[in-house]
């Protein structure tokens, strides 16, 4: 950075820059947009956990952004790089989330400082229960109010404590299993939920690709198939898209950046095999029919079709931001490029798919398992069986009017009935496509040249037409 330059500006500054940028475009009320920047409240709490040789105390935060709707909603991520600030911007990012896709949360996120690696399984249950005892006492935990969900650090396995914790503090609620999702399948969690910011990731592409003007501004033909794709992270985002656009998309990942460095194969990396080696080692170093580069910035220099940041924020700054040869780059993280970076690749010609819109998979299955909570009742559990006996009396009729017996593929499609993965990713599907189709037209409306400020303008506006007609 030049001498002259300010100081970096933080994630939560970051944000802000963002929201200010569309807040200026629609000539928003200053009072107003005070309101829908502020964080409505910040929990920090510190606590001992006593183990079997020991005592320590830990530190944890769960904000909430916004109640212009509850509960609200956003993950739980055990880090020892989590601070305050950062919270909070990520419970601001929910909240523009959750209103540019239509899911009807408020926006909050939650950080405990500690290193789970460093803990055995069973000082991470005392840890996670305890910490979800004083969310609960102070009523940052609750189906009704505050849902979290798993993040970094966070899976079902914690999850699980957590809701169980919930359940004893409030055995009376017959709600209990709203109190968090992301759980596993068999203590109320959804099919697909693992999967599901992937997913959304790859669906959101796909729109992308459906928009002949869209692919046109980023100097992209075609479909996906044979595209060269850059992921960033192998976690659980970056996994799942990668090996989602590999296998059905049929899209070229030429290069796989870990911790540890980058992966080059111009032909192609098998993405499940990469994995695979990666939780053996710890490490992508030495995998086999693979360059590798010790340099952790490797990936960014790397000529793709697309570029997908898919592990933590600020990887994209206006430091590195100029080494970046792609066409387009696809947020699956939250907050993976900088205010500033952002502005020098709109100068590149570079298109930004924003990680507002990319990355609301996750709270959007969430949503969808918080429904199958509330109801008591899995999806599809009512039309089944009814949806496989009328595709046999399809089946029956075509036969009989034809004389001609049926292919076993649209046969089995015909009879099986929907099962629950089949109906949560139709409606990721279809949030994802109508939101993108909403983005755009926001773009053309109002003739600004970027997807990231068009989102953040629907989720301003959204957020300010919620707070006049409840009449704040």
């Amino acid at each position: 950075m030049s001498g002259n330059s300010s100081k970096r500006p933080n994630f939560k500054e970051n944000v802000d820059h963002m929201v200010d940028r569309a807040i200026n475009i629609i000539n928003l009320d200053s009072g107003i947009a005070q309101a829908i920047k502020a964080c409505s409240s910040v929990l920090q709490v510190k606590f001992p956990v006593r183990f079997h040789d020991r005592t320590e105390v830990f530190t944890g935060w769960r904000a909430v952004h916004s109640v212009h709707k509850l509960p609200a909603k956003g993950g739980l991520r055990f880090s020892e790089d989590v601070e305050q600030t950062e919270i909070e911007a990520m419970a601001a990012l929910m909240t523009y989330k959750c209103a540019i896709v239509d899911i009807p949360f408020g926006g909050s996120k939650g950080g405990l400082c500690v290193n789970p690696k460093k803990y055995d399984r069973y000082e991470m249950e005392l840890i996670t229960r305890k910490f979800a005892v004083e969310l609960a006492k102070k009523g940052f935990l609750s189906p009704s109010t505050n849902v979290p969900a798993p993040d970094v650090g966070t899976g079902p396995r914690e999850m699980s404590w957590i809701m169980d914790s919930y359940k004893n503090l409030f055995p009376d609620d017959i709600n209990h299993l709203g109190c968090v999702t992301g759980k596993p399948v068999q203590y109320g969690g959804v099919e697909g939920r693992i999967e599901s910011t992937g997913i959304g990731a790859q669906q959101a592409l796909r729109e992308f690709f459906r928009h002949p003007k869209e692919k046109k501004l980023a100097r992209i033909d075609g479909d996906i198939e044979g595209k060269k794709v850059v992921i960033q992270g192998l976690g659980k985002v970056g996994f799942h898209v990668a090996k989602a656009l590999q296998n059905e998309d049929k899209a070229k990942i030429i290069a796989i950046a870990e911790h540890d460095g980058c992966l080059f194969n111009t032909n192609g990396l098998n993405v499940e095999n990469v994995r695979a080696y990666k939780e053996e080692k710890g490490i992508v170093k030495g995998f086999p029919d693979a360059t590798y580069h010790e340099d952790l910035d490797a990936f960014l220099a790397i000529e793709s079709d697309i570029l997908i940041p898919a592990a933590t924020q600020s990887v994209i700054t206006i430091e590195n931001a100029d080494k970046i040869k792609t066409k387009l780059i696809a947020e699956a993280a939250n907050g993976p490029v900088t205010y500033r970076a952002d502005n020098l690749l709109k100068k590149k010609g570079i298109i930004v798919l924003p990680d507002i819109y990319l990355n609301a998979g996750g709270v959007t299955v969430s949503y969808f398992e918080w429904i199958k909570n509330l109801s008591h009742i899995s999806y599809g559990r009512m039309t089944r069986r009814y949806e496989e006996n009328r595709g046999q009396h399809i089946m029956e009729a075509i036969k009989s009017t034809s004389g001609k017996d049926i292919p076993d593929w649209i046969s089995s499609a015909i009879l099986s009935g929907t099962e629950e993965r089949e109906i949560v990713f139709s409606g990721l599907d279809d949030t994802m496509r109508t939101a993108f189709q909403k983005i755009v037209k926001t773009k053309e409306s109002y003739k600004v040249d970027d997807y990231r400020t068009a989102a953040y303008i629907i989720a301003v506006k959204k957020l300010a037409d919620t707070l006049l007609d409840i009449g704040v």
